[in-house]
């Protein structure tokens, strides 16, 4: 018998438990930790346990980003998939990767695993690296003796995600960079247009509308003080990252955004589309539906999205079934909760959950479609103001003048 150390979630609530167990291997030491009421996150053999604790990693281990993770795995799934060993496989990646920082990643797993660990246990030592969705879901391939499988669906998820990432960055780019083009505009008309009208206005010894004179104003100070351009930028820009960053900001944001039109599906769907895609690659790979939720509340980054399937998931662990937790949790759309109960109750859960990630990816499409062509109109209005108004303070003394010729 072995000894292993578990994490657990206790059933009915969140609360995290940590304990141990004796069983003849992982398999037994999960079911034993079920069988006391607890939902299992985390089963490490106590041995590695000391190992680890005696010779911690030494090496460098860089972060990872998304394309890095997908290069890293596309790479392992074609070497794995060709029957090639996981130590010969990160020796390849090791000596032929295009990036250094994967190379480093390859070499200092390679080195862990030949000390005796195990590849799902090396990786889950590096969690900023890897990420604990793609350390789940390792685990559970290498326990059910599928890791090739695994690290075929764990490619497809990571695919799916960059895809989803690269719709909703394209989508923002426009609005930020016509955004950050009138403002330039805004700064060099203040700095270098207004001041030279200024000059000649006063030649005329003419009374100038209130916004000639706000502008001229500010115009002269961001001229004198044009040192407070840049740092301003920063500042701002400082501030906007700390209301983003802050919890108790971020969490007020996050709410906030689900309450205005149009950019509350951007936010549902784009959350959603990463929860459900992780739910079924986990499903498939065998992973306890208590854990599937788990390993895909972990990807969603809206905080009151992740409390309400926080709520779900003790509901179930109450004995619900998935799709009425889900759906009391008011969050998700019918559609798709209506795909989870024919799969629950069909026991095609994994088909259905299939269907349910194709559902979000065209809706995602549509929303998308939609806000760029509401985006662009608005960012018209927008400059054509922003010109209206710097016409006028210009133009406005002028016609004034000619009036009283």
């Amino acid at each position: 018998m072995t000894i292993f150390n578990y994490t657990a979630l206790k059933d009915g609530t969140s609360e995290i438990v940590k304990g141990k167990v004796e069983a003849d291997d992982m398999r037994e030491a999960r079911a034993a930790v079920r069988a006391l009421g607890f939902t299992p996150t985390n089963i490490v053999e106590e041995q590695a346990v000391k190992k680890e604790e005696k010779k911690k990693p030494t090496g460098r281990m860089p972060k990872l980003g998304l394309h890095d993770q997908i290069d890293f795995t596309s790479t392992l799934q074609i070497l794995s998939a060709a029957g090639i060993p996981i130590i010969e496989s990160l020796l390849f990646i090791e000596n032929d990767a295009a990036k250094l920082k994967i190379r480093q990643v390859a070499t200092e797993l390679r080195r862990q695993i030949m000390n005796g660990g195990t590849f799902s246990g090396t990786v889950a030592k590096y969690p900023e690296q890897f990420g604990q969705v793609y350390i789940g879901l390792v685990r559970a391939g290498e326990d059910s003796g599928e890791l090739e499988k695994t690290l075929d669906r764990l490619l497809e998820l990571l695919n799916k995600q960059a895809a989803i990432r690269s719709k909703v960055i394209g989508t923002l780019m426009y609005p930020v960079f016509v955004i950050l083009l009138a403002v330039f505009i805004v700064i060099v008309m203040l700095v270098f247009v207004f001041p030279v009208f200024k000059e000649m206005f006063d030649s005329m010894g003419m009374q100038l509308p209130w916004i000639t004179r706000v502008l001229m104003e500010m115009g002269i100070f961001l001229k004198k003080n044009w040192y407070g351009i840049p740092i301003g930028f920063f500042a701002i820009s400082a501030f906007i990252s700390f209301l983003f960053r802050w919890k108790p900001s971020k969490w007020k944001i996050d709410d906030i955004v689900l309450k205005i039109p149009v950019l509350t599906d951007l936010i549902q769907y784009s959350n959603f589309a990463n929860f459900i895609a992780v739910m079924q690659v986990a499903y498939d790979a065998g992973v306890p539906i208590l854990e599937c939720l788990y390993l895909s509340n972990m990807t969603l980054t809206n905080h009151t999205l992740e409390t309400r399937v926080e709520d779900a998931t003790v509901r179930v662990q109450q004995g619900q079934h998935l799709s009425a937790a889900l759906r009391a949790t008011r969050t998700m759309p019918k559609m798709i909760l209506f795909m989870i109960a024919t799969g629950e109750q069909s026991g095609r859960l994994g088909d259905m959950l299939g269907q349910a990630t194709n559902y979000i990816d065209k809706q995602l499409d549509t929303i998308i479609d939609i806000m760029t062509k509401m985006i662009e109109p608005i960012m018209l209005i927008v400059i054509g103001t922003i010109v209206l108004i710097l016409a006028a303070a210009l133009y406005l003394p002028l016609f004034a003048s000619y009036m009283g010729m």
